[in-house]
């Protein structure tokens, strides 16, 4: 999932590497989003709101990776950057953090 201020581009792709979703969704309709969902894996390029965001997710019963740095493709824009999140979260050599709860941020 690629973060933005209001509208979030979401890819989805399944064991075996394949693309089976690809939406763009706004900020009001995210969460109402991935409430219709089955428990999946969502990654999520760590910055200031990805905390906020992977908090609310796990709440819905996702797991969720927070990655630290980003895993870069070309043709850099939303579409690009929510593959690139979504290769980077099933690969087993990068580096995820965990979610920091509101306190541990503000620290």
């Amino acid at each position: 999932m690629d973060i933005e201020k209001s509208v979030f581009q979401l890819r989805g792709v399944d064991d075996a590497g394949v693309t089976v979703l690809q939406k763009r969704q706004t900020r009001a309709r995210l969460l109402p989003f991935f409430e219709q969902l089955p428990p999946c894996l969502v990654g999520i390029e760590a910055c200031a709101t990805s905390h906020f965001w992977a908090r609310a997710l796990t709440r819905l019963g996702h797991e969720v990776k927070l990655y630290v740095k980003p895993y870069v493709k070309r043709q850099k824009n939303d579409m690009a950057d929510a593959e690139a999140i979504a290769e980077a979260a099933i690969r087993p050599n990068m580096r995820f953090v965990e979610p920091k709860a509101p306190d541990e941020q503000s620290a």
